[in-house]
């Protein structure tokens, strides 16, 4: 700053006003030392400016899974909200590990940053409870908070998998698969709740779904799960899958085998992500509000971290899914 303000023959104060307070300096001068500015390459010293102020302006989110659309939405979401309010977002992934998403909290707590959003990838939660004694606020994203110490936004996962199996079973389908995923996922095992509920409100016993586990929430992982029904010895009419990627390799397994869908049998997916509608048959699906629950839970923290931190309360929202209806499920049996 102090070349800047040499260069362009003013003071320290005025450059750290063109910087910090631009409507404080008049438009001649404010033109002049942002030509000089740019001339010279300044780049103001963010971890200065934190120093000084004593809080950042970078929100980290701490998600899942990058390769998974869902989660590139809720980023999305949570990055429109961010920087309507002047602030950044460091996107990071844990990849379902909870090693990894040790160590970006790690990481986080170094940066300081204004807060974290996250979906976390530790069953236990001792990671945010470790992470919790640095004063950083954070924010449950798809995952309800169980503890009074912070908020989150979530979607009703028991719902959604009724609705899967409630539509299935409407169609006058009376055996079903679940393609699942990591069992140490909450979202996994709500999904699979609804489905026998809306097994139960149906009349079916719960021996009507047999569950294919699946490693990750991928599209390989998918492909093998559709292996793994295939080879069935009798096989159920329609599968339910934990998300859309599953549903997409478990379409591809089926196709490549010549298994009609949805005539030999039908496919309801979750996520509803942007390929769903895209996929070769286009693919039903459980619709979350993916840009919602990222922008939701930025708000959420804005508000502990903001001006009026002091009157913020914790609160745990719970938003509502949808099914879509697409071909892979329109047949009656």
């Amino acid at each position: 700053m102090k070349d800047v303000a040499r260069e362009a023959g003013v003071s320290v104060g005025t450059v750290s006003n063109v910087i910090n307070q631009p409507e404080r300096v008049s438009p001649a001068t404010l033109e002049h030392v942002r030509r000089v500015i740019d001339r010279l390459g300044y780049v103001r010293s963010e971890s200065a400016r934190q120093l000084r102020a004593g809080r950042s302006r970078i929100m980290a989110l701490l998600v899942l899974d990058m390769g998974n659309p869902f989660f590139v939405d809720i980023a999305r979401g949570a990055e429109r909200t961010a920087r309507a309010a002047g602030l950044g977002v460091m996107v990071c992934n844990s990849d379902q590990n909870p090693g990894d998403e040790a160590d970006y909290l790690s990481l986080f707590a170094e940066q300081r940053v204004r807060g974290v959003l996250v979906t976390p990838a530790d069953p236990s939660g001792a990671n945010l409870r470790d992470f919790r004694r640095h004063g950083i606020p954070y924010v449950l994203v798809d995952r309800v908070g169980e503890e009074a110490g912070g908020c989150s936004v979530s979607v009703d996962d028991v719902v959604g998998g009724s609705l899967a199996i409630r539509h299935l079973a409407a169609a006058g389908h009376r055996s079903f698969a679940y393609v699942s995923g990591p069992d140490r996922l909450q979202q996994v095992r709500d999904r699979r709740e609804g489905a026998l509920l809306a097994l139960a409100e149906a009349g079916l016993p719960a021996a009507a779904l047999r569950e294919i586990p699946a490693d990750r929430l991928d599209v390989a992982s998918g492909r093998d799960a559709g292996s793994r029904l295939l080879g069935l010895a009798d096989r159920p009419t329609a599968v339910f899958c934990a998300n859309d990627l599953l549903a997409l390799g478990v379409l591809q397994a089926l196709y490549a085998a010549g298994v009609r869908v949805p005539e030999d049998m039908a496919i309801v997916g979750y996520d509803d992500i942007e390929f769903a509608a895209a996929a070769t048959v286009p693919l039903t699906s459980v619709r979350q509000p993916a840009l919602t629950l990222g922008a939701r839970a930025a708000e959420l923290l804005l508000e502990e971290t903001g001006e009026a931190a002091a009157d913020h309360r914790h609160q745990q929202v719970v938003l509502q899914p949808e099914l879509v209806v697409r071909r892979s499920s329109l047949t009656s049996r």
